[in-house]
């Protein structure tokens, strides 16, 4: 297996996503560090985290160190990128990485710094911070080098970015605190106040992947759950309708293509009509609910479509801005 040279990280607010050059992507794994509360020291990171939240003693904590689309705990993202970036060059891989990393656009230019200086820290020979959409527009295969518009949104885990961006730069950029974990949360507070029910953040995650919908049409009809009654605590099977879910998610589906119209009409004319030739991209997990595409053709006029792996979209453009970037140096030396 070739040593590891160039190393892309997608540090989400809900997901790290780690991408390696020649051998794609590496580890898509939650961004949760779980934090021993009597010893005082963080015990594990991603999916060995997020496997002991609740299934630990009471003293193992879940902490997120992005929330909103900003860093609540620095000391934590420090010390995930050390693991990943460490993770993914292993024991026996004696070089250097040139790292970049995409972060949402809410993250401060100190904050950049830090992160940069952090991936330093970690062994990094060269590291380069660049804004998540930026990195979901290369992911999702647009030349954002020209001088023409792009709109790309991104539906995250936490935030939605809504960028135009022409040039290799973001031109406009509207950030929403609605996401993909928003939708999650609506269904678990629909099903409460519908059947007297909770059921857990994962199980309304799995109601999310399976029947979500915009609209009435797309999507399977139902699915039964288990979980308990609020009021006695004991343990109940749900039916769950993709009408139920649909009413739940369709007041933010429609905050954010309200937005996406709103940024539309405030972009310059030359770059609205350059989008409205080549259309909307949509990436990120948060953008994967059926009928999104159509829901926002309708506000807009646009048609929209939904890049292939919207998940990884980020993490891929990470990939391929290490690549550029060595290319233009081959092409200067």
């Amino acid at each position: 297996m070739p040593a590891v040279t160039d190393i892309g990280i997608d540090l989400g607010t809900s997901t790290v996503i780690v991408y390696a050059r020649g051998r794609g992507i590496l580890y898509q794994e939650p961004c949760i560090a779980a934090y021993d509360s009597d010893a005082s020291r963080i015990v594990s990171f991603g999916t060995e985290a997020a496997g002991m939240i609740g299934r630990a003693a009471d003293n193992i904590v879940g902490i997120r160190p992005l929330k909103d689309g900003v860093i609540a705990d620095f000391v934590v993202v420090e010390r995930m990128l050390r693991y990943f970036i460490r993770k993914s060059l292993g024991i026996r891989n004696i070089l250097k990485p040139r790292v970049c990393i995409a972060v949402p656009g809410g993250v401060t230019d100190v904050e950049r710094r830090q992160i940069q200086e952090a991936a330093y820290r970690a062994g990094a020979r060269e590291a380069v911070i660049i804004d998540e959409p930026i990195a979901a527009a290369l992911g999702a295969g647009l030349d954002i080098a020209r001088p023409s518009g792009n709109l790309v949104v991104c539906i995250g885990g936490d935030v939605t970015e809504i960028a135009v961006i022409s040039m290799g730069g973001i031109v406009m950029l509207q950030t929403l605190k609605i996401a993909g974990g928003s939708f999650t949360e609506a269904i678990r507070d629909q099903v409460r106040r519908q059947d007297n029910a909770i059921i857990t953040h994962r199980c309304a995650e799995e109601i999310k992947l399976g029947i979500a919908s915009v609209s009435s049409e797309e999507g399977a009809d139902a699915v039964s759950v288990k979980g308990r009654n609020e009021t006695s605590a004991v343990p109940v099977a749900i039916t769950v309708t993709r009408d139920d879910v649909r009413k739940a998610v369709f007041p933010m589906i429609h905050q954010i293509v309200d937005t996406i119209r709103a940024v539309i009409e405030k972009t310059p004319p030359d770059l609205a009509n350059d989008i409205a030739e080549r259309g909307i991209v949509l990436t990120g997990g948060g953008a994967m609910l059926a009928g999104l595409e159509n829901a926002v053709k309708r506000a807009t006029g646009i048609p929209a479509v939904l890049t292939d792996i919207p998940q990884q979209a980020a993490a891929i453009g990470t990939g391929k801005y290490i690549r550029l970037a060595s290319e233009m140096e081959k092409q200067h030396v």
